[in-house]
């Protein structure tokens, strides 16, 4: 991961390599029917075109300890399948920080591998920047966790914790 910070903006990125190929990864990371096997294990929902919404469902857990029905939601900004999505990432729990900006890009690196890069601008969200950035104990491991929990199950066919 490298963050940057400039005056109050943090952008995390984290920068992977899987071997698939863009569209598995691109299918994997918008697909309801990949989300629910890896990461936090919900549903996404993407309406994939500029101006199309996001949302993503709190798990059982996560509504347990009080999150609301729906973890995060967002705004579709930028699509370029499988290369590209850029959203906006608002998470719905307390206290709120407002919305953030995502951005997936995907690469072909040849011979069957692809590099996948996520990069998270937390301008303002102090809180949230250190929640994705996996420092809440019990929390989840934040992003660091979500793509290599990712990685493994399109590599290998399972995630890291069944």
């Amino acid at each position: 991961m490298t963050t940057r910070r400039q005056g109050a903006q943090t952008t995390q990125v984290y920068r992977i390599f899987i071997r698939a190929t863009p569209g598995a990864i691109w299918d994997a990371i918008t697909s309801p029917e990949w989300t629910v096997r890896y990461g936090y294990r919900t549903p996404v929902e993407y309406d994939l075109r500029p101006g199309g919404a996001f949302r993503s469902p709190a798990s059982e857990f996560m509504r347990s300890v009080g999150v609301p029905e729906t973890a995060v939601r967002g705004e579709v900004l930028e699509v370029d399948p499988p290369h590209r999505l850029v959203q906006t990432w608002d998470a719905q729990w307390e206290p709120r920080e407002g919305a953030t900006r995502l951005t997936y890009e995907i690469a072909d690196r040849g011979g069957g591998v692809s590099e996948l890069t996520v990069i998270h601008e937390l301008e303002n969200a102090p809180l949230l920047a250190r929640m994705v950035g996996g420092e809440f104990e019990g929390a989840g491991g934040g992003w660091w966790e979500a793509v290599s929990d990712l990685k493994s199950l399109l590599e290998t066919g399972s995630p890291l914790r069944a």
